[in-house]
């Protein structure tokens, strides 16, 4: 994951990875077979990782709000650079000439995501702690809002950092879910 993060997969070679953790090309071609397998199976065992995160802090007896700020929290990139991240940019950047089987992987990977905000919105909604939305359509939205600002975040857009991108997620939260809605400014 760093070294794709460091390097990009353009750029790695599978005798550089191998001398970096101390296998020969070859042992990873046979487990591997091509730098995309690579990569996808490396996005696999970091979201993995990052699923049970995920599903521990959606777990806790806390208000739904607070464990959203958390998944948003475990969502967006730390900043520039971010290896998790980086390894999205590079899937996303190939997939769109990568066959069938290889975008339904990708796409288990960020439903996950979209299932565990469906189901967090729906119990806070059940529960009166956020307004009546559609569940389905509004964790669409803030799924790309979150994925376009974390863009700008981990390749370093010049303005753009962690705080003020929480800030903006923070603002379209509170504007769209708020159990009483804002009152209009005059």
């Amino acid at each position: 994951m760093e070294i794709i993060a460091e390097r990009g997969l353009e750029r790695l070679t599978m005798a550089g990875l191998g001398c970096r953790v101390g296998m020969s090309s070859g042992h990873l071609l046979y487990y591997f077979k091509t730098k995309d397998e690579l990569l996808l199976q490396t996005l696999q065992w970091s979201e993995e990782r990052l699923g049970a995160e995920r599903r521990a802090a959606l777990a806790r007896q806390v208000p739904a709000r607070e464990r959203l700020d958390r998944l948003v929290d475990l969502y967006l990139p730390d900043g520039p650079r971010d290896p998790a991240w980086a390894l999205w940019l590079e899937v996303w950047n190939r997939s769109q000439n990568a066959d069938d089987e290889v975008r339904t992987r990708q796409l288990e990977l960020e439903l996950a995501w979209h299932r565990d905000l469906v189901a967090l919105l729906v119990e806070g909604i059940d529960r009166g702690e956020f307004r009546p939305v559609d569940a389905d359509r509004f964790a669409t939205r803030t799924r790309a809002l979150l994925d376009g600002l974390a863009v700008h975040l981990v390749v370093g857009l010049p303005g753009t950092d962690r705080e003020t991108v929480l800030g903006h997620v923070r603002d379209h939260v509170d504007q769209s879910l708020a159990a009483t809605p804002p009152s209009p400014v005059t």
